[in-house]
């Protein structure tokens, strides 16, 4: 805003005459003006209303207008922020369909299971943790869609409604599942105590822990809602395709004010905005407060996020204030109490929720005359008792039913709470209560009060559990509620059929080889063979290929016209490559999900396939091809979750290798994932070097995962690194599924024996060190392809184990070890990764051990050249080779220095860790 616009604007609030032609010069003439008259009449009225009604009156009467140009479809956009007040005013509210006392009685009941669980698991043993406050906060808001809205999975095939519970209210769903009769006492006294199989609740949402309740991790905040987003979307997907519909399937996800700002909270809203989501709710429960402290202490965040999910294309709907104010909104003539609650920022309403009704009356009524007025009929208790809107059954049922409504859009639910709600003064709204485990005797007996329970003083020193009974009116509303909405939630299904065998000529080829004068890289090998499977009749429609905006960078643009990229509302474009074979296709029912650039969001859809067997009930079989640095390392903990929620699906690190892709430097050039994907305990990571080592890893992969119906994932490294691949020797399946076979014997007989260990691209200098150690040094080396040190590592591992726990028996001897047990001379093992990947093996092999690798951060330069920095290149492999039989008194020190000083090694270099 101008300096003299704003001097005019404030000359009009003043009350003086200001001349519509300078106020109008202030604004930009670049549109022309069709009726200048009738414009400057406009601003001549709202002049007046301003100096004769006040700014209150015009801000009200503006909103009017723009609510009434969007009825008439003039195409104006909405304000990004609404007054401080529900959006639906207490006309627009339907009947309340339920039982309400009913319901009161139910919640109390399950409130009262959810704390107790925590009380009497901590009481046992102190320090194992629960939330109290979360659930406590948001049980009006899950209460209501347990009731009313959340469909259920019984029906033959149905998929039911998809909800991503908040982690921390863990414990009211526990309690609501107990009430049905889904969950025993006993199992409920094992909260948070799961060694014990069948018998514990896990801590928070975890279907790898109690995979036939929950569905969806969330509790490691953020990534639910963007899970939840690429969810609905993928239900979509679905449907375009035509492999299930899922019209009827709606996807709510119930967050925490705090929790949005993680940046995956937010970072996909556009997508759901933009792709009209409206089988998506995200119900926000806005208590006010994070982990410490207020989330916005001097701003308000309600009106923050209506800004930031407006912006993004959202419905938006506020559930501020409970009908107990909807009188003194009625009586608000002047706008006194809109102008209070616009103005009161969320620490002061915090306070609020801790203070009595005179503490009220004085600082918040008190501000102005016309708000005392208005409280002047209210006790303080009465003031102390405005409720917020979140704990308002009737407001939340509205809330519901509009956003359910809604078409056209996502809508979010702004719900203010109280965190801590009904749990007593010393919990309720204050700072530590999201920290509290435990509340005294006399805070519990008072619980129980409020909540109106049977439950005598000697069961409440115990901290016993209430159910009113099986037959009781409660629980045989509860489960009439929920029959009449499909079943009871949560609920994780199965019902995914064994998917057939591919067929063999799927492979076939890559058996073959290429021959010595064609070329390829591991990752073109891979795009020929995504192209053989999507042609299977059995599997093709199955297959989810899902790529963030690096399809031409891994040369797989052929699939843009093959099958199509998936648009929602297919391609309203003529594309500028259109008449090119490879031209950028968009489909409403396109099989390929080209994300963009967002791994996060890409590794969410790969999350929303890759449990679409449970989901749904039909297996869809993600490949998530990326650019490997910016796999595990970017959304490790997505991949964490993808474990946790038992997905099934092939993660592809492409670009792979900390010398291989040599002109991106440092951020691009990966050097660790097989170290970062061997943290999760499910996936089954593989470094391959060959066309059909991949071919012969992926169709176990599908065998396992959608044939045998194995819980596992995997991580399979590609190379962009054009060599010849060899043909597939006889009897070595076996071997490279486990994790290594000798590739090439020694060619020769010499003096000297050695072993060389090689993965992937570091194959090629490993063959290269074999030929100069049998022509220069008589060495014969033996050179094995190593697939996998992460499942030789985990076989000796179980080794280990058996071998400690059955004493006196035959022990067992791990795969690495007894493979090498006719081996001969010392192991050098040579990765373009960190040492610490063959390292995983080290204390297994039966012979003296030296591990090269790519420790350090990549640079730029030519593979040759950053494989000598390395010191992981052929030269080098010899050297440690030479060493090794040095220190076993094979060769002489002064042969491993002739070397050293005939490949031009620098001894005295810095070491690549710390060049």
């Amino acid at each position: 805003m101008t300096q003299e616009l704003e001097r005019l604007i404030n000359d009009t609030r003043n009350g003086e005459r200001v001349e519509v032609g300078s106020l109008l010069s202030g604004f930009k003439q670049q549109l022309p003006d069709a009726d200048p008259t009738e414009t400057r009449e406009w601003i001549e009225a709202l002049d007046d209303v301003v100096r004769h009604g006040g700014r209150e009156r015009a801000d009200f009467l503006l909103r009017k207008v723009l609510k009434r140009a969007r009825m008439l479809q003039l195409g104006l956009p909405g304000l990004v922020q609404s007054r401080y007040i529900n959006t639906l005013s207490p006309e627009q509210e339907p009947p309340f369909p339920g039982d309400e006392d009913m319901e009161l009685r139910i919640r109390r009941i399950i409130r009262w299971n959810a704390v107790v669980m925590v009380l009497r698991a901590n009481h046992l043993f102190p320090g194992i943790g629960g939330h109290l406050s979360t659930y406590a906060s948001a049980a009006s808001l899950y209460e209501v869609g347990f009731n009313h809205f959340f469909h259920g999975k019984d029906a033959d095939g149905a998929s039911g409604d998809q909800i991503f519970f908040q982690g921390h209210a863990a414990p009211g769903i526990y309690a609501r599942a107990f009430l049905e009769g889904r969950l025993s006492e006993g199992q409920l006294e094992h909260f948070r105590r799961e060694v014990v199989r069948g018998e514990g609740l896990s801590s928070y949402p975890h279907p790898r822990l109690m995979p036939n309740f929950w569905e969806f991790p969330t509790v490691s905040m953020g990534l639910g809602p963007m899970t939840a987003i690429y969810q609905a979307r993928f239900n979509r997907y679905l449907h375009a395709r035509g492999i299930k519909d899922t019209s009827a399937s709606r996807v709510w996800a119930f967050l925490g004010d705090g929790e949005m700002d993680e940046p995956e909270a937010t970072g996909a809203l556009a997508l759901a905005g933009r792709e009209n989501l409206d089988n998506l709710t995200f119900v926000v429960n806005c208590n006010l407060q994070r982990l410490d402290g207020p989330v916005r202490g001097n701003g308000k965040i309600i009106q923050e996020l209506e800004a930031i999910f407006t912006g993004a294309g959202w419905n938006v709907i506020k559930v501020i204030w409970s009908r107990d104010w909807d009188p003194l909104l009625a009586r608000d003539v002047d706008g006194a109490l809109v102008e209070a609650m616009n103005e009161t920022v969320d620490g002061e309403w915090q306070r609020y929720a801790v203070e009595t009704g005179a503490y009220i009356r004085e600082h918040f009524f008190g501000r102005d005359p016309r708000l005392l007025q208005m409280a002047e009929g209210l006790s303080d208790d009465q003031i102390r008792g405005l409720r917020r809107g979140g704990h308002d059954y009737n407001k939340v049922y509205a809330a519901y039913a509009a956003a359910t409504s809604h078409r056209g859009q996502p809508t979010v639910i702004l719900a203010k709470t109280v965190k801590g709600w009904t749990l007593g003064a010393g919990a309720e709204a204050r700072n530590m209560t999201h920290q509290m485990k435990k509340l005294k005797i006399e805070e519990l007996k008072k619980f129980r009060d409020l909540l109106e329970l049977p439950i005598s003083d000697r069961n409440l020193e115990a901290s016993t559990f209430y159910h009113p009974g099986a037959d009781s009116p409660e629980v045989r509303y509860m489960l009439e509620r929920r029959k009449a909405l499909g079943g009871s939630l949560p609920k994780r299904v199965v019902r995914a059929k064994a998917l057939p065998q591919p067929e063999p000529k799927v492979f076939a080829e890559f058996a073959q080889g290429t021959g010595e004068n064609q070329l390829v890289s591991t990752t073109m090998v891979f795009a020929k063979l995504l192209r053989n499977l999507l042609r299977d009749p059995a599997w093709g429609q199955r297959i989810v290929p899902i790529i963030p905006d690096e399809a031409r960078t891994f040369g797989m643009e052929v699939l843009f016209r093959e099958i199509g990229i998936y648009a929602a509302f297919g391609q309203k474009y003529d594309p500028v490559d259109s008449k090119l074979v490879l031209s950028y296709t968009e489909k409403t029912n396109g099989q390929l999900l080209e994300e963009g650039i967002t791994e996060a969001g890409s590794m969410a859809s790969f999350a929303s396939a890759g449990t679409s067997y449970a989901t749904h009930g039909e297996p869809m079989i993600p490949f998530y091809i990326f650019y490997s640095m910016f796999g595990f390392q970017r959304i490790g903990d997505f991949a964490w979750a993808f474990g946790d929620a038992r997905g099934r699906g092939f993660m592809l690190g492409a670009t792979a290798g900390r010398t291989t892709l040599n002109g991106e430097g440092l951020q691009h050039e990966d050097g660790h994932s097989p170290v970062l994907s061997s943290t999760v305990p499910c996936v089954r990571t593989y470094d391959p070097a060959f066309a059909y080592e991949l071919a012969t890893i992926i169709r176990d992969g599908l065998d396992r995962m959608y044939v045998k119906g194995e819980d596992i994932y995997y991580y399979l490294t590609l190379y962009n690194q054009d060599y010849s691949m060899p043909p597939m020797p006889s009897g070595v399946e076996d071997g490279i599924l486990r994790g290594m076979y000798l590739y090439r014997a020694a060619v020769q007989q010499a003096r000297h024996r050695a072993q060389i260990f090689g993965s992937g691209v570091a194959m090629l200098e490993a063959l290269k060190a074999q030929e100069i150690l049998a022509e220069t040094y008589e060495v014969a080396a033996d050179v094995w392809s190593v697939t996998s040190y992460q499942l030789l590592r985990d076989n000796a591992l179980d080794c280990d184990r058996w071998n400690r726990l059955h004493p006196g028996e035959p022990a067992r001897v791990p795969y690495v070890t007894r493979q090498l047990e006719q081996a001969q001379g010392p192991v050098v093992a040579v990765t373009d990764y960190m040492k610490s990947v063959p390292d995983m093996v080290a204390r297994w092999v039966p012979r003296p051990f030296t591990p090269l690798g790519t420790d350090g951060f990549g640079r730029s330069d030519t593979r040759d050249a950053l494989r000598r920095h390395f010191e992981s290149d052929a030269a080098h492999i010899v050297v440690a080779t030479l060493s090794a039989l040095a220190a076993d008194g094979r060769v002489t020190p002064g042969t491993v220095a002739q070397a050293i000083q005939e490949f031009g090694i620098n001894p005295e270099a810095l070491t690549p860790r710390e060049a």
